[in-house]
């Protein structure tokens, strides 16, 4: 560094100035002179004084020699005008030379002397000051001559006599001096070798100079220094010395400076980097030119000032500075000097004034940018980000969330806003993106991204809705609960603002932001974040930019709560923020931080201001007071002093006095709130956007308006981009000048910056996924980010780009799109859809920013911590049939129970979970980049060959989106990916001598892609797509393709094997053998010999594989240590009849001829199977074949096949069922050959592949049977999956069925049968060219939309359900569905149920009237098998029999119906039938006396017919009879009866029998009107039964009525979706609510039946609703009349929305609901029931929610059977085990009101129109026996087990009785166990060899008895009398 520098920085750095404030610094100095050529050269002009010669001689000589007598003349003048411009001093060179021309001071020139004399008197005239400079530049010869050749005098001794005689000449006038100038030449021309002698020497002269200055000549104000240069560079040793002689030689430090403007923070590096030498030094700019500043020209003040502030921040004095460079952009030479005068001195003030005062941080910054050039300003630096750099993304609640009413979310003033209309095309926040039910859905995008950070907020009302604590919302809580939880779980930690302009309306309500005790408000709620969030939550943001809240929300009122006060308001509200941010940071600081160790800051928007006009200082100022008016209007409180700007509060106090009255008032801050708001903010939070141009207020006027009251105007350069926003143009450099503001202004080195928001909209329509804009966007803000960081210093730690997905934008609503991911509002799922932005960022954050070079990653590899596998044991051949045939023996007599029972468990920690693809179906890129063409290529471009003429060319264009399929890996959490390698791609022509290097690099970057997310690559080679070149020679029918298929092995193996270490050599070669070359389906299209050809493919095929695996062996293994197999297909197939030995040797057969055809001869013994061998063989020889046509392997072949595979793989999708079967001969099929017929059960699930059904248990079966077959190796699952036939299939639900059957059924396989299965991979990773079907065949759990040239790749519901399924490995049993061990509350009513007409029989016995059902049961075909209840289980005449059953089941009520028609025979009480009552009377004596209460119901849907005949429930009438027909039960039978049911499930009546028709009285014809009135009767008839009771027979009674309605429970199909939400809420409003609302809430039916029906009706053209209409008084009677609910429920259904025509006028178009059984449900004997103990919970929870928490009492619950299943029923069993400690879980658990249980049925009845084939019972009836006798199952002796223990008291207590083993799961009977079991439940036994009915064994068994008492009886005679003869028998 030159000698200038250094000592100039030392001095400057290294010299505090003790709390001096520069700006009290008197006697600024401004410094002009000496005159240049220019100046002399003007003013001879001016005033023609100077000859020509005389002119070239003062212009040659300069300022070297000043003393020209006619000159000085013209000086006296030039000096005033410099004076009256503000110059305070002039320079004076002094001429050595001219002065003492003999070098001796006794010999001066005296002429000289007076000349400056003269002209330091006009310098003194004109109020200048000189400065005088000694000596510069180079030194006289007679001095060099004097010093050179004198012996004892030195060059100080000689300067010091010039010296001191200019101090006795001059120093009268003079003040300042300098001893040299211009150093470098100075040392230059002094006579020494060495630079460090001339710098003592000249050292030595300058401090003897300055103390004989101060000891003979000084003045009071006299100082001296030396001028230092700043360019000239020397030793550090000569530094050190010549700056030690300076310390006390200087009384200020003169610096001549050359500054850049460019390179403004060199100087303030190198002034950092000195060390202290003096204190409170002054520092005169003696001399300063400026370099490459622009801006000179433009305001000089800015850069004279930055100069300045680079000084002071090192606490250095300003004495003054020279003012040439501002001179010489003025016309005072040219001009008239009283027209220049007024300008120059202005300018000179300003710059004095700049100088002196600190200068502000936006004049720094805006002149340390404002002179760069377009090309350094827009330079893309390559460089990474730091170390630990948090990348991110946002999005704010009110966006987003949706679900703007559930769960009792309160309103916000956004719900309001758009509620109102003020939005975009009226559009509302109700659904948003609907994230409020996708959680997972959103964070899996967010792992996708590979997000550090996410960005999200709290939504107030949903929390608190009412926004004050005691309306605390559990549910809201929950849901960001579970966000927290889903992003730790994913490492994304979560940044969480707690107020993003959500308001709750009731707050708002109250003044909102103005209302000062929000403040506390907020504080509450924070701390109620703080506690319930921040154990986890280590970034909280108090609020999101509070100035679009101020500004748009109470100033604009563009915003809500659409307040429109700028003047007042706006600044009240921001006054509010602020304390309510310092009051939550405190409290945060006070009560969380030592615990949870977080961070709490605040955002804040800010646009970057330059100014518009540079030239302008007005501009300038006017853009610093808009960045003050934006961001310091919060920023400076927290960050700086607790206050407001200066600049702020000045602007308005000036702006209030300029009006006649206040246009703004700012509140201010007392200085104890002063102190409680600075400081408060641990990071600076940053949201910026865009810039402005800012000027001066064109038009200043009182309009209290933002602009108005800043004296600021807004503007844009017309060539900044636009974006689909009008208030966003793209500037990116903007942010790195906004960077360095706030660091500059308010962080420094001590706070961190955010960037908490970043991003650009785009139009919501074109093409929205294709978003190259946003990502230019992002891609030059980011580099801007990375410039600050790496250029300025500035600390950035977080970019957050806006926004994770499409939202509602405010007042634009949703027509501004700024996600990454594209949201389809129109459509109900709200999928999401990854723009190619998505994965532009999601590059940006893996490489952490734009690295200068790829990392090359092609040499990385995985770590291989555990050795390859042992080779697999030799196995010996398969017997005919194989020993896995007990696979069959042990499942295939499993019961649909034991079958389906669903499986909880996990797999093991390494399990692998993965995904599939392969090359041809997804990469496209056809022939892109030298890549050949393949067999698939060819086949495909002719037509005719693939369903729509659809290709591969472009596929899924995977060859060109690897960053699209690495984000979807990613997302998905999968452990490996299977993909295929192109054969054509890499090796164009099929062999090595064609290697493309295009193609090795693409799977090079896909593989190192892999490896750097942890994803194992899982290798094919050959997934069917053939070079064809190769198939030109022959294809697999050359035996020359296995050496070439072996080169192209070893070229992968040694190409991707250091990285690649699970390798499949061919996928599914059976496809390839059959396919290929049998039928020739597939390409290549061979067909013609399918008895020969398949057999001859798989040969070589066989013998390929081996030959790669040894290659593998021999020369990589040891290296690599990888595993090598191949993927094998087959189905599970199940023997028709499992009795028939043939079906069974068919079934194996197929099994073999499909996967043991491959799997034989590779994991046995190296040969085909013996099944094949056998069958082909032998029907070779039917053929007068002279040799089987199934192939040989010589021994030594066998061998060299034997074991080739060290993991066993295989795929498969479904199941089939096989019967053996005699076939043709001729000609020649290898599917002939197999013997046997395939077929399909029809009740399996069909999909988008006919032959394709979903069989999830048969995976299991084929897991162990691959087990038994082939000893239990590895097993990894390579492909599984299911298509549909859809182009939009992201609803994906039959998928995730499929998913959760098959996934459940192999972890059975794993943890149940022990199966060795490693791994699971799901086919396919997204939709593709699926071969012959085209596009039309959808697997994907990506759905890629095939007519977008973009392919976006969109996750289907399916791929979240199976990234979560990896994230758990397996299915673990949810928590609420853990088994809970308790008792139910004392005095639980545990009860049975029947119903009158289902078992009484009788229905013409003791003058009981015909009934509708005795009706609708006569009538043909409307009861299965025209079965009817004429006799039924006869129970009118077995009361006694019943009785028993109830006494042993032990049941402490009995629930039955009574027979309106056979108490009352036409249903009026003009007519008591006696001995109807009589029965009833007698039942009910029976069941009092066995201590069981009647539980009765008056109406369990038996009309009398004669009342039906007359319209039934139809008729209004009805009301008044079925309240009569009451009254006499109440009457007669009251006095035993103390709990009375009205009605049974009304709603059966109502849609089944009046509308479906399904029930009797069986009417259908007005499904849209006859439902309703019949309803409508049923609620009054039972309400008027109830007052009836409540009024005049309780106080005598005191019993209990109430109703029994019954409802399924919904959950929506898609639990992620509000259409599908709604519809499960509307279903069960539509079914359990139609009854219940008016009974148990308001007296009406509820809103959403109202509304629907209501709308739909004047849809159709009617004038009011169909559904009828209660009175006021009505309403008021119908309210209350229960005592209890009386509740039937069987099972659970998926509901989601169907739209039906407006035209269709019913119950279920009103309803607008279609529902669908999820598959892993266990079934019943009937359709509709579905085991679903879960709902049973939710429902009664529901009840209790919805209706107050009545008390309950469930009335029906049970299922059925069907077929001869016998009395073992381990399925009721478990029914009624999980159902009723569903109910347990609902009271203790949930609380609700739970008083009794009662199980549907006693006995197994007619079960209305299904006859008798459903058995509900807990006894069985043998209707073939006309006794029909009561059997009770195993079920009747559990439930009885559950009331005696009432409940289910923990084992962990002791033993119980209760707690008996009970028959459940996946146990397999016993064989003989199922024949009993069959017979049984046929009403047959097994007796003595013959099969009996019960009675006839009953009996044999007697008769059997009674001969065996005869023969022991006869036995024990015969004994006796023997032994009495033997006594008497004498001995021998």
């Amino acid at each position: 560094m030159d000698l200038g520098c250094k000592v100039v920085l030392i001095f400057l750095v290294f010299s505090p100035c003790c709390g001096v404030d520069w700006k009290l610094v008197q006697g600024f100095i401004a410094i002009a002179g000496p005159l240049n050529n220019e100046s002399v050269s003007n003013l001879n002009l001016q005033n023609k004084l100077l000859g020509k010669e005389a002119l070239n001689s003062v212009v040659d000589e300069g300022h070297n020699f000043l003393c020209h007598q006619p000159f000085l003349a013209s000086l006296p003048q030039y000096f005033s005008n410099l004076h009256a411009s503000g110059v305070t001093h002039y320079k004076i060179f002094m001429p050595w030379i001219h002065i003492l021309p003999e070098g001796n001071a006794k010999n001066p020139e005296e002429a000289t002397v007076q000349c400056y004399r003269q002209l330091l008197k006009s310098l003194t005239a004109a109020n200048l000051k000189p400065v005088i400079i000694l000596h510069h530049k180079h030194l006289p010869g007679v001095v060099l001559t004097q010093f050179t050749l004198g012996k004892h005098r030195t060059f100080a001794d000689l300067f010091v006599e010039y010296a001191e005689f200019n101090f006795r000449s001059f120093g009268d006038m003079v003040d300042m001096w300098l001893t040299f100038s211009d150093l470098p030449e100075i040392i230059e021309s002094l006579p020494y070798d060495d630079p460090q002698t001339s710098l003592q020497s000249l050292a030595a002269a300058h401090e003897k100079a300055y103390k004989i200055y101060h000891e003979k000549y000084s003045s009071k104000d006299g100082k001296l220094s030396i001028a230092l240069e700043i360019n000239h560079v020397f030793g550090s040793a000569a530094l050190e010395s010549f700056l030690a002689s300076l310390r006390d030689s200087v009384d200020f430090l003169s610096l001549s400076l050359q500054y850049n403007c460019r390179k403004e923070v060199d100087l303030k590096r190198k002034l950092k980097e000195l060390q202290s030498i003096k204190e409170n030094t002054q520092v005169l700019l003696f001399g300063l030119k400026l370099r490459e500043c622009n801006s000179m020209k433009e305001n000089p003040i800015i850069t004279v000032a930055s100069i300045f502030q680079a000084v002071n921040q090192d606490k250095a004095l300003a004495l003054g500075y020279d003012v040439n460079e501002f001179l010489n952009y003025s016309p005072v030479h040219k001009i008239s000097p009283h027209v220049a005068n007024t300008t120059i001195q202005r300018r000179l003030q300003e710059v004095q004034a700049a100088a002196l005062a600190p200068l502000s941080s936006y004049q720094t910054v805006w002149e340390t940018f404002a002179n760069q050039s377009e090309l350094e300003r827009d330079t893309f630096v390559h460089d990474v980000f730091p170390s630990g750099f948090l990348w991110g993304t946002s999005t704010g609640s009110f966006n987003i969330e949706g679900g703007w009413a559930e769960d009792g979310k309160g309103e916000s003033i956004w719900d309001w806003f758009g509620q109102q209309g003020h939005v975009h095309m009226n559009q509302t926040t109700n659904v948003a993106c609907d994230s409020y039910h996708k959680i997972d859905y959103d964070v899996y995008l967010l792992r996708g991204l590979q997000s550090k950070l996410y960005k999200f907020s709290i939504s107030w009302p949903r929390i608190f809705p009412t926004g004050i604590r005691n309306s605390f919302s559990p549910q809201g809580v929950n849901y960001y609960n579970k966000l927290i939880n889903s992003l730790l779980d994913s490492n994304i930690e979560p940044m969480v603002t707690l107020f993003h302009w959500d308001l709750p309306q009731t707050l708002q309500d109250l003044g909102g932001w103005q209302n000062e005790s929000i403040i506390d408000i907020f504080a509450d709620y924070a701390d109620f974040c703080f506690a319930t969030f921040g154990d986890r939550v280590k970034f909280w943001i108090t609020f999101h930019e509070p100035w679009v809240i101020s500004y748009a929300g109470y100033g604009t009122g563009q915003h809500p709560p659409g307040i429109t006060d700028p003047g007042v308001a706006s600044y009240k509200v921001a006054h509010s923020i602020i304390k309510a941010h310092a009051k939550a940071w405190h409290l945060y600081d006070d009560r969380y931080r030592s615990q949870q160790h977080g961070k709490v800051g605040i955002v804040l928007n800010s646009d970057w201001a330059e100014p518009k006009t540079p030239t302008s200082s007005e501009d300038v100022k006017a853009a610093e007071r808009y960045m003050h008016f934006m961001l310091g209007w919060f920023a400076h409180p927290i960050f700086v002093n607790g206050d407001y700007p200066d600049i702020l509060k000045s602007q308005i106090q000036q702006k209030n006095q300029q009006c006649s009255i206040p246009v703004a008032v700012l509140p201010s801050f007392s200085e104890e709130e002063k102190s409680i708001v600075k400081g408060t903010a641990d990071f600076f939070g940053l949201s910026h956007y865009t810039s402005r141009l800012i000027s001066t207020a064109v038009n200043d006027t009182c309009i209290p308006a933002y602009e108005n009251v800043g004296n600021f105007s807004q503007h844009v350069d017309p060539s900044w981009p636009q974006t689909a926003s009008s208030w966003i143009r793209v500037v990116p450099w903007g942010l790195r000048r906004l960077l360095k503001f706030v660091s500059q202004e308010y962080t420094g080195t001590s706070i961190p910056i955010y960037i908490a928001g970043n991003g650009v909209p785009t139009e919501d329509g074109g093409d929205v996924i294709n978003d190259t804009k946003r990502m230019d966007y992002f891609r030059l803000y980011i580099n801007e980010a990375l410039k600050a960081i790496k250029l300025d210093a500035v600390d950035v730690r977080t970019y957050i780009a806006r926004s994770l997905i499409d939202g509602f934008e405010g007042p634009m609503g949703y027509s501004q799109l700024f996600g990454l991911h594209h949201v389809n509002f129109e459509d109900g799922n709200r999928q999401r859809t990854p723009k190619e932005s998505a994965y532009f960022f999601s590059s940006v954050i893996e490489k952490n920013g734009f690295p200068k070079e790829v990392m090359d990653r092609s040499l990385q590899s995985l770590t291989c911590d555990s050795p390859p596998p042992p080779r697999l044991l030799s196995l010996p051949a398969s017997d005919v049939p194989s020993k896995a045939k007990v696979v069959w023996e042990k499942f295939s007599p499993q019961t649909k129970f034991e079958r389906d029972m669903y499986f909880y468990g996990t797999f093991p920690d390494d399990f692998t979970w993965g995904v599939s693809s392969s090359s041809y179906q997804i990469e496209g890129g056809w022939d892109e980049d030298g890549k050949g063409p393949s067999i698939w290529d060819n086949f495909t471009h002719i037509p005719g060959n693939i369903k729509n003429n659809e290709t591969g060319d472009i596929a899924c264009d995977s060859y060109n989106k690897l960053a699209a399929d690495l984000y979807m890996l990613t997302a998905l959490r999968v452990k490996s990916y299977r993909f295929s390698l192109s054969w054509p791609r890499i090796f164009p022509s099929g062999r090595n001598d064609s290697i493309n290097s295009h193609g090795v690099d693409y799977y090079n970057r896909l593989i190192n892609g892999l490896t750097a997310r942890n994803i194992t690559p899982m290798v094919t080679l050959y997934h069917w797509d053939l070079p064809q070149a190769l198939q030109d020679i022959g294809g697999w029918e050359n035996d020359l393709l296995i050496e070439l298929f072996d080169s192209f092995a070893d070229f992968c193996f040694q190409t991707f094997g250091d990285r690649v270490k699970f390798w499949m050599t061919f996928n599914e070669p059976f496809v390839i053998a059959w396919a290929g070359y049998g039928v020739g389906d597939l390409p290549p299209n061979v067909k013609d010999n399918p008895g020969h050809t398949p057999y001859k493919i798989t040969h070589t095929l066989l013998k390929a594989h081996a030959k790669v695996y040894h290659t593998y062996d021999r020369k990589y293994r040891v290296s690599q240590k990888g595993v090598i197999s191949l993927s094998l297909s087959t189905e599970w197939v199940e023997p028709k009849t499992l009795d028939d030995p043939r079906d069974v040797e068919a079934a194996d057969r197929y099994l073999q001829f499909a996967l043991g055809w491959f799997a034989h001869p590779i994991f046995k013994n190296g040969d085909y199977p013996e099944a094949m061998k056998w069958t082909v063989g032998n029907r070779s020889e039917l053929q007068n074949l002279p040799s089987s046509r199934l192939p040989a392997f010589t021994a030594e072949e066998r061998e060299y096949i034997r074991g080739t595979a060290d993991v066993f793989c295989f795929n498969t999708y479904t199941s089939k069922i096989i019967k053996h079967k005699t076939t043709r001969l001729k000609p020649f099929s290898y599917e002939d050959d197999q013997e046997l017929l395939e077929e399909v059960d029809s009740s399996w699930p069909t999909s988008a592949i006919t032959e394709m059904r979903p069989v999830a248990w048969g995976l299991r079966r084929l897991l162990n049977w691959i087990k038994e077959e082939y000893g239990n190796p590895p097993i990894y699952v390579t492909e599984n999956g299911v298509g549909t036939q859809t182009k939009s299939d992201v609803d994906d639900t039959n998928r995730i069925f499929y998913y959760k059957t098959y996934i459940d059924e192999a972890l059975k396989a794993y943890k149940l049968d022990g199966v060795n299965l490693r791994g699971y991979l799901a086919w396919s990773l997204m939709d593709n060219f699926e071969w012959l079907h085209g596009y039309s065949a959808r697997f994907g759990l990506y759905q890629v939309d095939f007519e977008n040239p973009n392919r976006p790749r969109t996750p289907k519901r399916s791929a979240v359900y199976y990234a979560e399924v990896i994230r758990n490995n397996g299915i673990p049993l949810p928590k609420e569905d853990e088994f809970l061990y308790g008792e139910f509350p004392k005095n639980f009513s545990w009860s049975v149920a029947t119903a009158a007409y289902q078992i009484e029989g009788a229905w013409r016995a003791d003058g009981k009237g015909l009934s509708i059902w005795d009706q609708f049961a006569h009538t043909p075909l409307k009861i299965s098998n025209d079965e009817n209840a004429d006799v039924a289980c006869d129970s009118y005449h077995k009361l006694e029999k019943d009785l028993a059953c109830l006494r042993a089941l032990q049941v402490s009520h009995y629930r039955f119906s009574i027979s309106w028609p056979r108490v009352l025979p036409d249903g009026t009480t003009k007519h008591v039938n006696e001995a109807g009552l009589n029965y009833y009377e007698r039942l009910i004596d029976g069941l009092l006396a066995s201590n069981i209460k009647p539980q009765v119901t008056i109406y369990h849907w038996d009309l009398p017919q004669a009342l039906q005949n007359v319209g039934g429930w139809e008729n209004e009438t009805i009301v008044q009879r079925f309240k009569e027909y009451a009254e006499l039960l109440f009457q007669r039978l009251g006095d035993k009866v103390k709990f009375w049911i009205t009605l049974n499930e009304p709603y059966i009546i109502a849609n089944l029998g009046y509308g479906y028709g399904t029930s009797a009285p069986g009417i259908f014809a007005r499904p849209g009107k006859a439902p309703y009135i019949v309803g409508h009767n049923l609620i009054k008839a039972h309400a008027e039964v109830w007052h009836l009771y409540n009024e005049t027979y309780r106080p005598k009674q005191g019993g209990l009525i109430s109703i029994t309605i019954n409802s399924d429970w919904a959950e929506p199909r898609n639990p992620d979706k509000q259409e599908d939400i709604d519809a499960a809420r509307r279903y069960v409003q539509f079914y359990g609510g139609w009854f219940a609302h008016p009974i148990f809430k308001n007296g009406d039916y509820n809103e959403v039946m109202k509304t629907r029906i209501r709308e739909r009706s004047l849809a159709q053209g009617l004038s009011t609703s169909r559904l009828p209409e209660f009175t006021e008084s009505e309403k008021q009677r119908i309210k209350g009349t229960f005592d209890f609910f009386g509740f039937n429920h069987y099972t659970t259904i998926l509901a989601y929305n169907l739209n039906y025509a407006s035209a269709i006028s019913s119950y279920d178009a009103d309803r607008g609901v279609a529902s669908v059984t999820d598959r892993s449900w266990l079934g019943s004997g009937s359709f509709w029931l579905k085991v679903t103990p879960f709902g049973f919970r939710k429902i009664l929870r529901w009840i209790k929610e919805e209706y107050d928490n009545p008390p309950i009492y469930v009335t029906e619950n049970g299922i059925s059977e069907r077929g001869d299943l016998g009395l073992n029923d381990t399925w009721r069993i478990h029914y009624y085990k999980s159902y009723i400690n569903e109910a347990l879980k609902a009271a203790v658990l949930d609380g609700v009101d739970l008083r009794g249980y009662t199980a549907w049925s006693l006995m197994d009845n007619l079960e209305w129109a299904t006859g008798f084939a459903e058995k509900f019972g807990l006894y069985y009836i043998n209707y073939t026996d006309p006794n029909l006798p009561r059997i009770p199952r195993e079920s009747s002796k559990y439930y009885s087990s559950i009331i005696l223990c009432n409940g289910f008291p923990d084992p962990a207590n002791g033993p119980h009785l209760c707690l008996q083993p009970q028959p459940e799961g996946t146990t397999t009977p016993a064989a003989s166990t199922m024949v009993s079991q069959h017979n049984a439940s046929s009403g047959k036994v097994q007796f003595l060899g013959f099969s009996l009915t019960s009675l006839n064994a009953e009996i044999g068994l007697y008769v059997l008895f009674a001969f065996a008492v005869i023969g022991v009886l006869g036995l024990a005679l015969f004994s006796y009398k023997h032994g009495k003869l033997s006594k008497r028998r004498p001995l021998l």
